[in-house]
């Protein structure tokens, strides 16, 4: 493992007969690229959660669902965009089984997140398993034999997706100081100190103001001879929360630390936001999702009278060169997944690709900077990369074709009563239910003209101080410093929930929030504040009836 990087030119490696052949026969189970996020809030965000009485009758009453943090206008938005009344939504229907629509599947086993769309056609699955076998299989330094696959790092975080993404789940935050961030990063950001780095944030120009010495993501290990850039700590301390009827929930408070420097000390205001890997399935369809209906959903919450808002990301497509709507990671920072691999690729495992064609180092970083790279050339005019469009394609169809599983015991009367509450409580307010996705003029074929149920608007909230990045001093930095393009240090990109019930079972270390504080579902509602403060507050008052039927409806999902 441990090999100098540097330039080397080698022909372009070609995808043979043989070799689809050796990509077929790999297993589906582990593997998965993002690690920023990606793609899906894998963590948990039920924003404008309030309670209603305890009581065993399930019908659902149009007149309360108009809450005070679900507006008239919010309702007709949420019903135009799944094209059926609120009371359908909120009582059991039939289709919502479905999650992912005709691409989902009923495994509920450790494979869940794993399969293929299974509306997927035998001639395209091919692309399929070859994007599976270049998540599965760990990168590794250049020069090797293995040529499709070598160039890692010369800074890197993980030599293969599937250590981040756990066969294709969420991740998990270190448990002790000792512990390896194999599924954990931290991202970094500087305040802009000019009137040009203000306005190029304003409009979307640059996704942030990086740091001189460390860039824009920690990496925490490197090649030989390449000192790696920190190393990642975390502590880990009780907060007891008690509800009305005085039971108590055990929160956990992280503190994290970035320890032995490689280049320098940490600048006091470098903003530091740490992330777990977020689950891989249903990307394709999240994708699907017409911008104009994200956008209409910031729309209708500005004209809310409560404090639940929501805004999208504007952020610059590096593919294209232009500004678009973000969707992806855990501040809805890329476009589109062929971007956001693309993205991974570069800072989780230090390898360049068209999109991305530069090696993740920083100009004081020398050794990184004069290490072998695995670059091959591409001919064409394009630059010599390490990940090349052919392999970027096959990466691209697998992340897109992860299947949603099926909801489980979605007509089980507790977990009626519990979807009741969830809508009685307003949480669809951020977390938009069901959307019909067009046919569009693309090869998305499997994900053409599905009814979904991802349970996301796509859309920033204002989660308050305690969910928000501080400084690597531990201050909370002001809200007009830009973390993520528009994105500030206290906003988060609402998750999707499809599927969150089944994520200890795929792994059962894998925990919920951005920073994976949460290791229940009820510990990240309970953690919710700033635009959610008011109704967190009422989830406290539910009794443990409440509490077991809400439980038993995001356990359905």
């Amino acid at each position: 493992m441990h090999v100098k990087k540097g330039f080397i030119s080698k022909p372009r490696p070609i995808l043979h007969s043989s070799l689809i052949s050796q990509f077929k026969t790999a297993s589906v189970g582990m593997s998965a690229l993002f690690t920023l996020s990606l793609v899906l809030v894998g963590a948990l965000s039920l924003s404008a959660c309030q309670p209603v009485k305890d009581t065993d009758d399930n019908a659902v009453n149009k007149d309360s669902l108009q809450s005070e943090v679900l507006t008239p206008e919010r309702l007709r938005t949420i019903e135009t965009l799944a094209g059926v009344p609120m009371q359908q939504l909120a009582s059991f229907d039939p289709q919502e089984i479905k999650q992912g629509g005709d691409t989902g599947i009923s495994v509920t086993s450790s494979e869940s997140y794993s399969k293929p769309s299974s509306n997927i056609t035998a001639s395209r699955k091919d692309s399929f398993f070859i994007g599976n076998a270049f998540f599965r299989q760990p990168w590794v330094i250049a020069p090797a034999s293995t040529d499709s696959r070598d160039g890692l790092g010369a800074l890197f975080n993980v030599a293969a997706c599937q250590s981040c993404h756990v066969k294709d789940g969420r991740g998990h935050a270190p448990m002790t100081a000792e512990d390896d961030a194999d599924s954990f990063l931290i991202r970094l950001a500087m305040p802009a100190t000019t009137d040009k780095q203000r306005q190029q944030l304003k409009d979307s120009l640059i996704e942030k103001v990086a740091h001189p010495m460390y860039g824009g993501q920690l990496q925490d290990r490197g090649i030989q001879g390449v000192p790696a850039e920190a190393r990642i700590a975390v502590q880990w301390t009780d907060k007891p929360v008690t509800f009305a009827d005085g039971h108590i929930e055990t929160l956990r408070a992280p503190t994290f630390n970035l320890t032995n420097p490689g280049y320098g000390a940490f600048d006091d205001e470098m903003m530091v936001s740490p992330r777990v890997a977020l689950p891989m399935i249903g990307l394709g369809l999240l994708e699907q999702i017409p911008d104009a209906d994200i956008k209409k959903q910031a729309a209708s919450n500005h004209k809310n009278s409560n404090d639940i808002k929501g805004k999208f990301n504007w952020v610059m497509d590096p593919q294209t060169g232009k500004v678009a709507l973000g969707r992806f990671g855990w501040k809805a920072g890329q476009t589109k997944l062929i971007t956001q691999n693309q993205s991974a690729f570069n800072e989780d495992m230090g390898l360049t690709s068209n999109i991305r064609p530069h090696e993740s180092c920083m100009p004081t970083q020398t050794a990184c900077k004069n290490a072998i790279t695995g670059a091959d050339e591409q001919g064409n005019g394009k630059p010599a990369v390490e990940v090349n469009d052919e392999v970027a394609k096959f990466v691209e169809f697998y992340t897109r074709n992860l299947a949603v599983p099926h909801r489980r015991n979605a007509e089980d009367k507790l977990v009626l009563a519990g979807k009741k509450r969830f809508y009685d409580m307003g949480c669809q307010s951020c977390h938009t239910p069901r959307y019909q996705l067009p046919k569009t003029a693309d090869d998305h074929l499997e994900q053409h003209g599905q009814v979904i149920y991802p349970y996301t608007d796509l859309l920033l909230h204002d989660m308050g101080d305690e969910l928000a990045d501080r400084t690597i001093a531990g201050k909370l930095p002001p809200k007009n410093w830009q973390v993520e393009f528009l994105a500030n240090s206290y906003e988060w990109r609402t998750p999707a929930l499809w599927g969150i019930g089944l994520a200890q079972t795929v792994d059962p270390q894998a925990t919920f929030l951005h920073d994976g504080r949460a290791r229940t579902l009820m510990e990240a509602v309970l953690w919710h504040g700033g635009e959610a403060k008011k109704q967190q507050q009422k989830v406290l008052m539910l009794d443990k009836q409440g509490r077991t039927e809400l439980s038993a409806f995001l356990q359905s999902l």
